[in-house]
């Protein structure tokens, strides 16, 4: 059987700054470079945000699916030769949308696709979706920098 991980969640570790209990790829299922990313965020129980969000009906905050969107939109971007072991920062959202909720057992899709690229700014296009089904979408900018430059 083929191993059908790109990237472990340490080797996401190792290219973004984002750690726990904010870091959200479990894995990279594929990864075209300078293209596309889909990552995976397995949503258990054991999540700190149930907590609170809510008692009795557990329900993964809107905005951090796009903090996992955003990571794996991070993975995409810094794995390409001018900006790798550099940060990207996410600069805006535009066009978010939330159609579905997603709890505790689901297995979120993060799929991203790189629009375009200048000296230092990105654009994503960035859907999650839980059993094929988009549960988000938005388009996002980053801007690049390097690790300890303040922006």
């Amino acid at each position: 059987m083929k191993n059908l991980v790109v990237m472990t969640a340490q080797e996401v570790l190792d290219l973004i700054p984002n750690r726990y209990p904010i870091a959200y790829i479990d894995y990279v299922d594929k990864l075209e470079p300078g293209k596309s990313i889909t990552a995976t965020k397995n949503v258990t129980i054991n999540e700190n945000f149930f907590r609170g969000h809510f008692p009795g009906n557990p329900v993964m905050p809107g905005v951090l699916i796009i903090e996992a969107l955003a990571q794996a939109a991070s993975v995409l971007i810094l794995r390409s030769p001018e900006f790798y072991k550099k940060t990207a920062y996410l600069g805006t959202i535009k066009h978010g949308k939330f159609r579905r909720v997603v709890r505790p057992g689901d297995q979120l899709k993060l799929q991203v696709e790189l629009v375009k690229v200048r000296s230092r700014m990105g654009i994503v296009d960035a859907v999650a979706t839980v059993d094929g089904k988009k549960v988000t979408s938005a388009e996002l900018t980053f801007i690049v920098a390097e690790r300890d430059e303040k922006i």
